[in-house]
């Protein structure tokens, strides 16, 4: 990747999806801002797709910043690690957005930690090369992310050193960098593109080299002119493409950023790797960039605090293990009309239950709706419009899969590939019968069993 070329490819897109008021003015202005260090972070010891962590660490004892305090020898796993200085407390439980129970490393803070400044320049300012990458080789790169405890920060957080590991079976030829950020509220991949853009690309280089990808394509949608103009800036004197997409939920989903950005379509149930994509979030990038050019683990992140519900929309800079409720009184606290605290966006997200819940490494932002945001019809029965299955972007039939699942039957899921979902919420958006389908579906996978048996008799939508 020595050329010097560089160009803004034609727009792409994909079929189906839906166009939601994207709300993204409210923060997408507001420059990111490092927290200050709290008192105590507890940091979860499963953030990521795969093998929960064992803790590597006891109470009492001193960790500093980017200390490893929890491994797991699972392929499919990422190390967690001490995102601030201080004295591991005792360990504790957490209940994360999705309802899951984890074990978590509590760290209470200790006098001396980097200053904003300080930490943002360490983790995100400075110079980052885009020559001289050969120096590291493809097993190294990967070594380091995997070290790093690098997962994706789009919000599946599968980890991200499996995804760059060369695989002769699948070859890879294009290493696809996603900044669409397509869910409304959410601008933190925004200003990542805007303030460190040179540090996504080098990410980018070293990702594209680990993997074996001959090319590397930048998704943007077309409603971020600023980001698009920068990421062509900062990519000046490589050969990457930066593709202008149009903007339409959910563009951000992977299979739909592959679909667009190069025309070719995931099957169902697979991955980009399958057709020769690696796709990987811009934030993701920056944090490879950091494990690779200096040794840094993945401690922080950027996300987005938003909504009519909250008094000061911000982009922040945060400690993996700050709790919900720390990122709210930051930003000024809750509105009086608050309705709804959402860990995520408003389309993906879950509504949160408990303030003390920790922020973990996918976590793209916080949303509070207000009661006018949330005001919907009551639900009623299934009226068979199709509406839902006209714009599913995966061709799935969500009616008949949270039916199934509402009823138990599984069989009937399994043949309406309900595994293969992704969970973007475009049939509850447009759904007129107010069904909570997303909701259901979500039932549906984390309930059906392992091994399923056939049943003779199939629902109908509405029963």
């Amino acid at each position: 990747m020595g050329s010097t070329t560089m160009k803004l490819s034609a727009k792409g897109t994909f079929a189906r999806g839906v166009h939601p008021h994207d709300e993204k003015s409210l923060a997408a202005d507001v420059a990111i801002e490092v927290v200050p260090t709290p008192a105590k972070v507890s940091v979860p010891l499963l953030q990521h797709l795969g093998a929960q962590c064992e803790p590597l660490v006891k109470a009492r004892q001193q960790v500093v910043l980017g200390e490893k305090i929890g491994e797991s020898e699972a392929f499919i796993s990422a190390p967690v690690h001490a995102t601030i200085t201080g004295t591991v407390a005792m360990s504790s439980v957490a209940t994360l957005p999705n309802g899951r129970h984890v074990k978590t490393v509590p760290i209470k803070a200790d006098e001396q930690q980097l200053s904003g400044d300080a930490l943002f320049e360490d983790i995100l300012g400075g110079d980052w090369p885009k020559t001289g990458l050969d120096r590291y080789g493809p097993d190294a790169i990967v070594t380091a992310v995997r070290e790093a405890g690098i997962v994706g920060q789009g919000g599946a957080a599968f980890p991200t050193y499996v995804k760059l590991k060369l695989n002769d079976a699948k070859p890879v030829d294009t290493l696809l960098l996603n900044g669409c950020e397509c869910e409304p509220y959410l601008t933190a991949d925004y200003r990542l593109m805007l303030e460190a853009p040179d540090a996504i690309v080098c990410g980018a280089l070293l990702a594209a080299r680990a993997c074996g990808a001959k090319r590397i394509i930048v998704a943007i949608e077309d409603n971020k002119p600023s980001a698009i103009e920068t990421m062509l800036k900062a990519a000046e004197g490589t050969d990457m493409i930066v593709r202008s997409l149009k903007t339409k939920y959910p563009m951000g989903g992977e299979k739909q950023t592959v679909l667009a950005a190069i025309g070719r379509e995931v099957p169902t149930g697979g991955l980009p790797l399958d057709v020769g994509a690696v796709v990987c979030n811009v934030g993701t990038s920056a944090a490879i960039a950091r494990a690779v050019v200096r040794d840094k683990a993945l401690t922080h992140r950027v996300l987005t605090v938003s909504g009519r519900g909250i008094r000061n929309p911000k982009n922040l800079l945060v400690p993996i293990g700050i709790s919900y409720g720390e990122l709210i009184d930051y930003c000024g606290g809750l509105t009086e009309d608050a309705a709804r605290v959402i860990a995520g966006g408003p389309m993906m997200g879950f509504t949160l239950g408990e303030l003390d819940t920790p922020v973990t490494k996918g976590t793209s932002g916080l949303t509070v709706l207000t009661r006018d945001d949330v005001r919907k019809a009551d639900e009623t029965a299934c009226v068979h419009c199709g509406k839902c299955v006209d714009v599913c972007p995966l061709k799935l039939v969500a009616a008949k899969m949270a039916l199934a699942s509402k009823h138990g039957d599984w069989e009937l899921a399994r043949r309406y590939h309900i595994t293969a979902c992704m969970e973007c919420g475009c049939c509850a958006y447009v759904c007129p019968a107010s069904i909570p389908l997303v909701q259901l579906i979500r039932l549906g996978k984390a309930q059906m069993p392992k091994k399923i048996t056939p049943r003779r008799t199939e629902l109908r939508c509405g029963a």
